[in-house]
């Protein structure tokens, strides 16, 4: 048996959790200054995880790779195996065209640019977070913004910055899924507690939006419908996550949104119709991106832009002005969106109470993982030594099954589906090895109470925890550009900070995932993403400087709501 010890070094708490810190510590330098790739730093940090976990805490050689062993399965099965099916789905539909004909439905709408960055950016970038995640969201949104008329680096800016309310239930809710993993909080109050956190953010988010596409003429025509969108958004989020499914939150969350702004459209307009940027701020935008490629080291390339002069119209209209596309049939826009209907429809199957029972009774195992044998400074045993493996009930699972029911409708060959799952994997391989190396190191941390001395010293800090843990979260998505990665990391050490300072531990693991989202935007990934997307590549930190102040800004804004919900006067909404 090993026995977790909190101060292993020199007797010291603090000393000890300096040396804790370490694996984390290497692992964000070498992404954020070194750049390396994020499997290399992975499993650096896993590297000397181990290290530390044999060495100094005394955590037995078997002990100590069997736990790294468990980690890195439970990054393939589930966290992984919803993210490989969810991907899968998502490339079965650009296989066909039927998902040129979503973008061209939405695109039909209207071709004002604030009312189709809501549509694009807010909704339909949501819509692909629930399934692709990895920055797809933010390269097919900036993409199609830039094809309705907006500039480059104003599309890059506008879709980083909505690819923050629908993070944390992304994926089909993998950051969440993983948060259980690591803390062994219940899911459903951890959803519950994350739905009750980030409608907060989807509220403003349509605002600045349009702010970042019109100014303050922009906010001034189109708050009603911003203010739609973010209401619908955000109350489908809380609906969804708190009664219904977590793994549907943002798929609902983003249908009923666009639903919702369609039929507003068909009663109001704006008084005028913005369908391009102005000549001073292609200008200014075009200046910015040489700088920023100049100031990261790359080419300084003169190039020509050609100008769009800001087109209003100051009638109401109807939606689809003459710089909309032509409008799909009926039968069209019902096979473009079939896919997702047909993942609530499998996932509302699950959740009858006859097949939920039949599905947990046959398709879930609960085993004691092999070579473990772990109990915590107080003597109680580790609840990361017994393994939970639901693999009928599986989000991955039903995944698979949804996209099977993809295939049919579509009429996609087995052969070439299979082929395209191939495909996928191929694609994320670099991922699932990060993923994986990631959550060994979480559960190496964890099991060795590496996790626990970081977790006590940052107690020390008293109630003002609840100030540092938003900050935790924004800088591991931040430098690991996931919330999932930054769940696994952080997770189960706000959970032992709260413990330790009297704090709700549902509280501060939700506030790991909700205020992280907002550290997403500046992450190197997506921020490189995004400038390849629009064709500015070396622009990154021209994006980083643009996006910067709306980040901290969103952060000191949910920092403030997690504060005074762990005090009584919004203590109420902690489940």
């Amino acid at each position: 048996m090993f026995e977790q010890i909190l101060d292993p070094f020199g007797g010291s708490v603090a000393l000890s959790a300096v040396l804790a810190a370490l694996p984390l510590l290497l692992l964000f330098v070498l992404l954020g200054v070194f750049r390396a790739k994020a499997w290399q730093a992975a499993l650096a940090g896993l590297g000397l995880s181990l290290l530390l976990a044999v060495v100094v805490w005394k955590m037995p050689v078997v002990q100590a790779l069997s736990g790294t062993a468990e980690g890195m399965f439970y990054g393939l099965f589930p966290i992984l195996w919803i993210l490989v099916n969810a991907m899968w789905i998502y490339k079965l539909t650009v296989e066909t065209r039927w998902f040129e004909v979503l973008g061209r439905t939405i695109r039909s709408v209207s071709d004002d640019l604030r009312i189709l960055s809501i549509l694009i950016a807010f909704c339909f970038g949501a819509l692909l977070e629930s399934l692709a995640g990895f920055g797809a969201p933010v390269a097919i949104s900036a993409a199609m913004l830039m094809a309705a008329g907006m500039k480059p680096l104003k599309s890059a800016m506008v879709s980083l910055l909505a690819n923050t309310a629908p993070v944390a239930f992304g994926a089909m809710a993998a950051p969440i899924i993983a948060l259980n993993g690591v803390t062994g909080l219940p899911i459903d109050q951890l959803s519950s507690m994350a739905g009750r956190q980030t409608p907060f953010i989807a509220l403003i988010v349509p605002l600045v939006l349009v702010f970042l596409v019109d100014g303050r003429r922009g906010v001034r025509q189109t708050w009603p419908v911003a203010l739609v969108a973010g209401l619908v958004f955000g109350g489908a989020q809380f609906v969804t996550s708190n009664f219904f499914a977590v793994e549907l939150t943002d798929v609902v969350a983003a249908v009923l949104t666009v639903v919702a702004v369609l039929v507003m459209l068909r009663f109001w307009q704006p008084s005028t119709t913005v369908t391009g940027d102005d000549d001073e701020a292609v200008a200014e935008q075009g200046a910015a991106a040489q700088g920023g490629a100049s100031a990261v080291g790359g080419p300084t390339t003169t190039t020509t832009t050609t100008t769009t002069t800001t087109t209003t119209t100051t009638l109401p209209r109807t939606g689809g002005g003459d710089g909309a596309q032509e409008r799909p049939s009926t039968r069209e826009v019902w096979m473009a969106i079939a896919p997702y209907l047909i993942i609530m429809a499998i996932f509302s199957l699950a959740q009858i109470p006859g097949i939920k029972h039949w599905l947990t009774e046959v398709g879930s195992v609960t085993f004691r993982w092999p070579g473990l044998d772990v109990v915590d400074s107080a003597g109680e045993p580790v609840g990361a030594q017994n393994f939970k493996l639901d693999h009928l009930k599986a989000t991955g699972t039903l995944l698979l099954f949804s996209g099977i029911a993809t295939m049919a409708l579509y009429r996609i060959p087995f052969s070439r589906g299979l082929a395209i799952y191939k495909d996928t994997v191929h694609q994320l391989r670099w991922t699932i090895l990060t993923v994986t190396a990631v959550l060994g190191l979480s559960f190496v941390m964890n099991l060795s109470g590496q996790t626990t001395s970081l977790g006590f010293a940052l107690a020390s800090a008293g109630g003002f925890f609840a100030f540092l843990s938003p900050l935790i979260g924004w800088i591991g998505v931040a430098l690991t550009g996931s919330d999932t990665s930054s769940n696994s990391l952080f997770g189960q050490l706000q959970v032992t900070a709260a413990e330790q300072t009297g704090l709700s531990p549902v509280l501060m693991a939700a506030t790991n995932s909700s205020a992280g989202v907002l550290g997403k935007m500046l992450s190197l990934q997506n921020l490189a993403v995004a400038a390849a997307a629009v064709g500015l590549a070396g622009a990154e930190s021209t994006l980083f400087r643009r996006l910067v102040g709306w980040s901290l800004g969103l952060l000191v804004f949910v920092t403030a709501l997690v504060v005074l919900q762990s005090t009584p006067v919004l203590g109420w909404m902690v489940p």
